[in-house]
């Protein structure tokens, strides 16, 4: 499909739909997977707050949901996303949503973010505003700035960093659960490794868009074969963890996912198609953690 023939076909929709899309929602789960988890561990020692949970959550949806907001906006004002993207379309791009009113919303976002970070920072204290602060930066960073790290090579490692070890060590310090313990490390690999796939997998689908921009994304710097490894061995990793800490029939469900995602992205051509492949990704991460809650 041509980008006239998907701007269109995108244009008929209601502009709440545009919104939603321009928002990923689609993979916002991996804002909430390392909130569930740190809430697990907080339940299995008794000390779960459910109203902890739920600000965590809102908190980091709403960050993540303004990081996309603001790529979007941010990759159409820098002429990143053109009209041969591969990619899920970009609102911004296509034209059917203002850039302005787009980083408005990534504002709102953060805004949002920024009240539900109050509440945790009062139960938490300075902890909880290093990890509040330094992941509004992550999110304005990753588009902006005279280097946005999005197109840098170390994208995958902070994703591991914010997306998993930080979020369930933050969310289990703030329910009276060790944030250092063993336990607590190793979920929040498990959780942020896959996240680290999805992006090796956009990243890998956009290679010749993002050189031609002059990024360095790590998908770049390995080639199709090597970042085609890299993904398969993210998941494998979050896998093998899972298993080695929480072992139990209930993670075979995960690991035949992880074999499919795995061929897929090996035998599938740079294209199109592999946008398929983030949803199940992200389901790849649900279906693991809910493997380990169940075996544990």
């Amino acid at each position: 499909m041509t980008a006239t023939q998907t701007r269109s076909r995108l244009a008929a929709l209601p502009k709440p739909a545009l919104w939603i899309i321009a928002a990923r929602f689609k993979t916002v789960s991996l804002s909430l997977m390392p909130v569930l988890a740190g809430s697990w561990l907080a339940a299995g020692q008794g000390t779960w707050r459910v109203d902890v949970s739920l600000a965590a959550m809102l908190a980091a949806a709403a960050i993540q949901v303004g990081t996309n907001l603001w790529n979007d906006a941010a990759d159409a004002a820098s002429g990143v996303d053109r009209d041969d993207r591969l990619g899920p379309p970009r609102m911004t791009a296509l034209g059917l949503l203002d850039g302005a009113s787009v980083r408005r919303g990534a504002l709102a976002a953060f805004g949002i973010a920024v009240l539900a970070g109050l509440y945790l920072v009062a139960l938490g204290g300075w902890p909880i505003i290093a990890i509040g602060l330094a992941s509004l930066a992550f999110g304005y960073l990753y588009s902006m700035g005279p280097f946005p790290m999005s197109g840098l090579p170390f994208g995958e490692l902070l994703v591991i960093l914010f997306f998993g070890l930080v979020a369930v060590s933050g969310t289990a310090y703030l329910q009276d659960v060790d944030p250092l313990a063993p336990q607590t490390l190793a979920l929040g690999l498990v959780i942020g490794l896959p996240a680290a796939a999805v992006l090796m997998l956009n990243n890998h689908r956009d290679r010749a868009q993002d050189a031609r921009a002059g990024r360095r994304t790590l998908a770049i710097l390995l080639g199709q074969t090597g970042a085609r490894m890299v993904y398969f061995g993210l998941l494998l990793g979050a896998l093998a963890l899972a298993g080695a800490m929480w072992p139990g029939w209930t993670l075979l469900p995960a690991g035949a996912l992880a074999l499919w995602l795995g061929h897929a992205m090996w035998h599938w051509p740079v294209s199109a198609r592999l946008n398929s492949l983030l949803a199940q990704t992200a389901g790849f991460q649900m279906l693991l953690l809910a493997g380990v809650v169940t075996a544990g």
